[in-house]
């Protein structure tokens, strides 16, 4: 089937036009007079012409698309982020494009190679929970496109950083605990071969040292995808211990949420017998009885440094950028599931 999409030699053809005064109108280069520039866009309206920025693209070596790679965009963690993108990005003229991995890596890959061939002129980027090698991300540095990894950022030299420091987050949190009165505290941890969930299982074990309180393996239950049920799968397994815990730090809001109503189920207290908290402040937090104590791991604000540090890293391409790392302070947000009293 033969193309029919108009193009601006067609146009050129009905106005008895060049094209190149054809692209100067619809450019609205003062160069073409009002009339000429009116009849341009009234024709280019009626046919239903729009132009081939792709094409635009190539000719001029630019773009203003930025590619975006999340895990997933149903976690409210990274939905926030991506407003905080798009907040900016609109603001300075680029237009950003949403990809999934899933959490795999063979997905993920996949996606860096369609942004190397859509002349993408940056990347953001969470790795997938499966990503360990990172190897596909060097070619952006290659190509000289500009990346910029959040959140989950792994080891790539050439990306800059926008990440929270989630060790000394997760010693907040359970530092607080202790603070309350609970001396045996348990942990749902994330998968361990991810940076940032090892590092709140650190900060958990941290603050428990530093309040010279044993840590006992016993009391830590391994949650790989962070969800619901396996909040409440652990939540059964530490509360049928001979010594159950008093208090409960979660690598997530969702695993702490499914906790929590486990918890109730089997007839404890949230917090008079168990005191919860969790990691994210997403809005569900508010909603559960008793409301979440939980870290506010201000995912908007990562947003916006993240496409704010891109922007800068392309309108500055012909100048040298050291990669850069900012971190994003957090904020203990305490609410029912840790007031004792």
């Amino acid at each position: 089937m033969a193309d029919s999409r108009i193009t601006i030699k067609d146009l050129a053809e009905r106005l008895n036009l060049s094209v190149s005064t054809i692209s100067r109108a619809l450019s609205n280069h003062p160069s073409i007079s009002a009339k000429t520039t009116q009849e341009v866009w009234n024709l280019a309206s009626q046919l239903g012409y729009f132009p081939n920025n792709v094409a635009s693209n190539l000719r001029k070596q630019k773009t203003n698309m930025i590619g975006v790679i999340v895990p997933r965009i149903d976690i409210y963690f990274h939905s926030r982020v991506i407003s905080g993108i798009e907040d900016v990005a609109y603001k300075k003229g680029y237009n950003v494009t949403i990809y999934q991995s899933m959490d795999s890596f063979e997905r993920e890959v996949a996606i860096t190679r369609i942004l190397r061939t859509n002349m993408v002129a940056g990347v953001i980027a969470c790795l997938s929970m499966e990503t360990i090698s990172c190897d596909h991300f060097d070619e952006f540095n290659h190509f000289k496109v500009p990346l910029v990894l959040y959140d989950r950022v792994g080891e790539v030299p050439s990306a800059s950083k926008v990440i929270i420091d989630d060790l000394q987050a997760a010693y907040k949190a359970t530092d607080y605990l202790i603070k309350t009165g609970c001396n045996r505290i348990a942990h749902i941890a994330g998968c361990q071969t991810t940076g940032i969930f090892q590092s709140r299982f650190e900060g958990y074990q941290l603050a428990l040292s530093r309040n010279g309180l044993p840590y006992n393996p016993a009391l830590v239950c391994q949650a790989e995808d962070l969800t619901f049920e396996e909040g409440a799968r652990c939540a059964r397994k530490l509360m049928k211990l001979t010594e159950r815990p008093d208090g409960l730090f979660c690598a997530n809001d969702y695993t702490a949420i499914g906790a929590i109503q486990t918890i109730k189920k089997m007839n404890l207290n949230v917090p008079k017998d168990v005191a919860v908290a969790g990691f994210s402040n997403y809005p569900v937090a508010t909603i559960i009885e008793p409301s979440l104590t939980t870290i506010d791991d201000r995912a908007f604000d990562m947003g916006k440094a993240a496409i704010k540090l891109l922007i800068r890293q392309i309108e500055e391409r012909n100048a040298f950028i050291d990669s850069e790392t900012i971190v994003i302070k957090t904020d203990l947000i305490v609410r029912d599931s840790t007031r004792k009293s």
